[in-house]
């Protein structure tokens, strides 16, 4: 008897400590962060996460490498300030600074990025919608995470965020797109390129044909895309969101809509025209994404409104 009682401590005493190794362990690695509250009206969207003191200083640039990876022409380079920067060049540049921006100016993590016009690199020549992306000596980039396996599945800041990419019609929802950055003892869960916003979703959700339709950075055919069509008998929504692993945007209630909707409400008109001035676009554009942007938020506020006004 003696023996067995020995063993069962023996037993229950490895299982504590395991468990106050795991403990330690979770928080050496650090707290999972996806969104916060914040005070969104006080929110600059013109400079965004990094606001005027991380502001790219430009008056020397460095090229430091080729930067691999993704489809886009990319560099690292440094600035005058000594600051790493990654150089994107692409059109869908102006779209990625301004998705960015709504998405921090609601609570979302984010990465730290500013839109240069035009940007002379060093042997590299001179290119235009340039979207500098800082790489901070204090962020560490701790692999990707994964839209279908993360710590905030049906959390409603995960079905926000889902929500938001159908609401910017960010249509490359990939697993490398992603980003989970350790800043101190967080974990900050990134959407790491939103480049493939505010065009055109695919035409069908066929997998042969998801690339037919799609554009990225064409406020046009963002303005005369759908967004909520209708109401499922069970109270979901459906989304006119076709393409690549739309699977993902989908199953979404009244109340996940109404919970981003609350956050999206608080910015005032400038702020959400800022998101697009900062991305350096045309102030016809400006108006035209801006206006855009306040319909999706009255239809995400009243999706049963907006269904009935299509009837």
């Amino acid at each position: 008897m003696y023996t067995i009682i020995m063993e069962r401590s023996a037993s229950l005493l490895a299982a504590a400590v395991l468990l106050i190794m795991t403990a330690v362990s979770a928080n050496a690695q650090g707290k999972a962060l996806l969104w916060e509250p914040v005070n969104i009206p006080q929110r600059n969207l013109i400079h965004g996460a990094g606001g005027t003191a991380m502001q790219p200083n430009l008056r020397r640039i460095t090229f430091v490498s080729d930067e691999k990876g993704g489809n886009n022409l990319k560099f690292r380079i440094k600035d005058a300030s000594g600051r790493v920067w990654v150089a994107k060049i692409a059109d869908e540049s102006q779209a990625e600074v301004a998705a960015n921006r709504l998405l921090w100016a609601v609570g979302y993590q984010t990465e730290i990025d500013y839109l240069v016009p035009k940007l002379k690199i060093p042997n590299k020549k001179t290119h235009t919608n340039v979207r500098l992306e800082a790489r901070a000596e204090n962020h560490k980039r701790d692999g990707r995470w994964e839209w279908t396996n993360n710590p905030f599945l049906g959390t409603p800041e995960f079905n926000g965020l889902k929500l938001m990419m159908a609401l910017i019609n960010n249509w490359d929802l990939k697993d490398d797109n992603t980003a989970i950055i350790a800043d101190g003892d967080r974990l900050r869960y990134v959407v790491s390129d939103l480049g493939s916003s505010f065009g055109r979703t695919a035409a069908t959700s066929l997998p042969i044909l998801t690339k037919f339709g799609r554009s990225v950075n064409n406020p046009n055919h963002y303005a005369k895309s759908s967004f909520i069509v209708g109401l499922s008998p069970e109270g979901k929504l459906d989304l006119a969101y076709d393409g690549k692993q739309d699977h993902l945007v989908k199953d979404f209630s009244v109340e996940d809509a109404q919970w981003l909707a609350a956050l999206l409400k608080q910015l005032t008109d400038k702020q959400i025209a800022d998101a697009f001035r900062a991305a350096k676009y045309s102030a016809g554009d400006v108006r035209l994404l801006t206006n855009t942007i306040k319909k999706r938020i009255a239809e995400l506020d009243n999706p049963e409104g907006a269904v009935a006004l299509r009837r």
